[in-house]
Order: C-alpha cells, then structure tokens, then sequence
C-alpha cells in the first residue's frame, strides 16, 4: 500500500524541503479521512475549512489543519471512539501513528493530534528527510456546537482508495470563513486568501447562517442584528480598513506555491475593497 503512497508525492514533483513537507502532510491528511470513513466518522460529522477547500474543490494553498463540525450539536462528544479504526487503517498503509485527544469538554472546539515518524521514511525523499528528524503533525478540531442552519453534500474521493465523506457546502463554508473575517482577534492572511478564492469561484455566503454565527459568538454575541447585503458591505468594509495589508500577505505566502507569489503584491486595502463590492453586486442580484 505504500506505493500507492510513494505515486502521490512523485505526482508533486516538489523542489525545496518545504514544499515536501507539505506534500507528505497533504497526504497524510487524505489518509486520515479515508481512515475516519472507514470509522463511521462522517454518519456523525462534516468536512470544512481550507484543507476541505483544497481536497474537494482545488484552493492552492497548503492548509495545515483538518477542520470538522457535528451535524448535530452534542457536548459530550470525543474523538477516542474513532482512535482504534484510524490507526489500523494507518498501518495499513505503512503509517505508524500517535493520536492524542486533546478535547477539553468545557470548550466547544476539540482537539485531536495525529504525529508519524515512520510515513517519511518509507518514501523516495529528496529534501525532507535530510533536513527534518521532527514528526510530521496534522491537527484535527472539530466544533460540537457549530451554529444552525449548515448544509451538507456528500463527495467521492479516490485516494488513497475509494471513499465518502460529508462536508459543508461551499456557501456554507463561505458564511464561516466570513465569521472568522469578522470576528477572529487576529489577522490571519489565509482568511483573505480563502476570500478571494470565494468571490473568484462566484460563491454566495448563507447569510442566515452567518447571522446565527455572529449571535453565538463574538462582538455581536446577544445583539439584535440582522444581516443583509448592506450590513455585510459595511462590517467587512470597516475590517478591511483595519489590516496591515503587508503582514496579511506575509502570513500566507509560505502556504502558496511560487506561482501567486507576486500577485500577493497587490493586497491593499483598495483590492479588497474591489473584491468585496464584486461580492456585493452578486449578494443583490435575485
């Protein structure tokens, strides 16, 4: 099986330690999902954010995490149960992994940490190897208590063999990211990146389950808002005025292959400010 592992990276045909890295992690995270589908993991949960983006509809950037939430809330949950199957679907295919749980059941996000030192060493490696003796980390998290009115669509993956998985549509995923956008106390370049990536690919945000976040969490938790194209235009407008365009580009460039590099010399507030009136007109037209 891990030939099937080894016909992937060579696919990648990376040239520096750094894009290998991420190319053994991308493949790592695709394992991880085909092992929580053969856990039964997806009866209960829904890929999203940027890594789901990468694998399901071609976002070029490297993602580091991989980002779940319930279909239906549920406080209790745990990532344990799911343990025993993905790691013998791992070794399976010459992956010998640690996972830890580290869910804490007073926060509605849980943590989960996949490490290997062994899927590395199995393979044809140019720069890595030689370079790095650290374990390779995926990060799993998922939320219990995802806000309401989330949809879902079911997808068809082939590697690293046939599979299911449920994730968050597109409009969806775009309602949180724009959550994130608003409400994160910091400023994350990969957020603006995802951004831009939506507006390009004419994806709408579900603007009631963008309300919904907002009343659950954040500056505007227990307000009376409601959220409309008007109040979007101005809270992401004021947001946008507020970035240090030079430091945003910054945090995402080492998860961009060469190729966007430059255009990440254009990231000024005057170039978000004309994505998002793009994304406004299509908010407006019926």
């Amino acid at each position: 099986m891990i030939d099937i592992l080894r016909k992937r990276l060579e696919s990648y045909s990376t040239t520096d330690a750094r894009q290998e890295e991420q190319a053994l992690k991308e493949i790592l995270q695709e394992v991880a999902l085909y092992g929580l589908w053969r856990a039964d993991f997806f009866a209960v949960a829904a890929f999203q954010g940027g890594t789901c983006l990468r694998i399901l509809h071609g976002l070029p950037r490297f993602s580091e995490d991989l980002d779940f939430i319930l279909r239906t809330p549920d406080r209790e949950f745990q990532w344990n149960p799911f343990f025993e199957t993905l790691e013998m679907v791992m070794a399976e295919f010459g992956i010998r992994c640690e996972l830890a749980d580290r869910g804490n059941m007073d926060r509605a996000v849980r943590q989960a940490i996949l490490k290997d030192d062994s899927f590395a060493g199995q393979l044809n490696l140019s720069f890595f190897s030689s370079q790095n003796k650290r374990k390779l980390k995926i990060k799993l998290e998922i939320d219990t208590q995802p806000p309401d009115g989330s949809e879902f669509k079911y997808h068809y993956l082939d590697f690293p063999l046939d599979f299911e998985l449920c994730a968050q549509t597109l409009s969806s995923n775009f309602s949180l990211k724009t959550h994130a956008l608003l409400c994160r106390p910091y400023i994350k370049g990969r957020d603006w990146f995802d951004f831009n990536w939506y507006v390009s690919q004419n994806v709408i945000p579900d603007l009631p389950l963008l309300e919904n976040a907002l009343h659950q969490y954040g500056p505007w938790s227990g307000k009376s808002i409601h959220i409309d194209h008007d109040w979007l235009n101005t809270a992401l407008s004021e947001r946008i005025r507020s970035i240090d365009w030079k430091k945003a580009a910054e945090d995402v460039a080492p998860f961009l292959p060469d190729v966007f590099q430059q255009s990440l010399r254009l990231w000024s507030r005057q170039f978000f400010i004309e994505k998002l009136a793009t994304l406004i007109k299509k908010i407006q037209i019926p």
